[in-house]
């Protein structure tokens, strides 16, 4: 596919995972993510709550509960539990993975990653560029 092509699709894709981030609860922070396979959605996630779960991300101390799904999370156990197959997705998240993420997107056969703002580690990071997993950062409009 053409480069600016392929540009102008992740930042498009991007954009819609941000907007999906807005169906979380959390208050510190929103994620969302898409994973996308020849060229069609096939899962969705934003970090939140275990389903049958408050939808509070925060403790009484503002920090994050130990229970809450990230965004990727959410997005690969979505997609385990219909009838797509992550292999050689794209994995569009608007914060870079953590590591423990990362891990499951290796296992998933996530090929490639989009994000655009940085998390706090590199560990993820780091971790997927072991795995030879494509990482693109994109700033969107």
């Amino acid at each position: 596919m053409n480069e600016n092509k392929q540009e102008l699709l992740d930042k498009r894709y991007m954009r819609m995972a941000f907007i999906w981030a807005e169906n979380s609860y959390c208050e510190r922070r929103k994620v969302g993510a898409l994973l996308v396979k020849d060229k069609m959605i096939i899962s969705d996630g934003y970090n939140g709550t275990p389903v049958g779960f408050e939808n509070t991300c925060e403790d009484e101390n503002n920090a994050s509960k130990p229970y809450v799904l990230h965004a990727e999370a959410n997005a690969i156990t979505k997609v385990a539990r219909s009838n797509n197959s992550s292999e050689g997705a794209t994995l569009y998240v608007t914060s870079s993975p953590c590591i423990e993420c990362s891990k499951l997107i290796i296992q998933a056969g996530i090929k490639r990653v989009v994000y655009t703002d940085a998390y706090r580690l590199s560990d993820g990071i780091d971790l997927l560029q072991r795995a030879n997993i494509e990482l693109v950062s994109v700033e969107i409009d």
